[in-house]
């Protein structure tokens, strides 16, 4: 089991900035790399001292989200977002930021 494992994570880690950046593609004179967020995770257990039977057990899983692209036009490069990856990334992060100042005001009330 401890061998697969290591042969997964040696993959993942040899996939690293291929599954963050795309390929370049050109479009009407210009190049795209499409940049994107990418996770992944494994995990693997085995069976105890104690257990009656055979134990053993894996998982994993990943994601990417794609978060915009880099676009080269005209011999200028920039980046250009994914609105609605951004939006969706955003308003968690605004909730939780906005609780936090309403709990930092609270203490300076009392």
């Amino acid at each position: 089991m401890a061998s697969i494992t290591k042969q997964i994570a040696d993959t993942v880690s040899s996939v690293g900035v291929h599954a963050a950046y795309g390929d370049p593609v050109e479009l009407d004179g210009s190049t795209i790399v499409p940049v994107a967020v990418a996770s992944y995770g494994f995990g693997a257990g085995e069976g105890g001292a104690e257990a009656q039977g055979e134990g053993s057990g894996g998982g994993g899983g990943g994601f990417a989200w794609p978060v915009g692209a880099y676009v080269t036009r005209d011999g200028y490069t920039r980046f250009e977002a994914n609105t609605i990856a951004l939006l969706l990334v955003g308003i968690p992060f605004v909730c939780v930021a906005g609780r936090a100042i309403a709990r930092v005001i609270r203490a300076f009330k009392k």
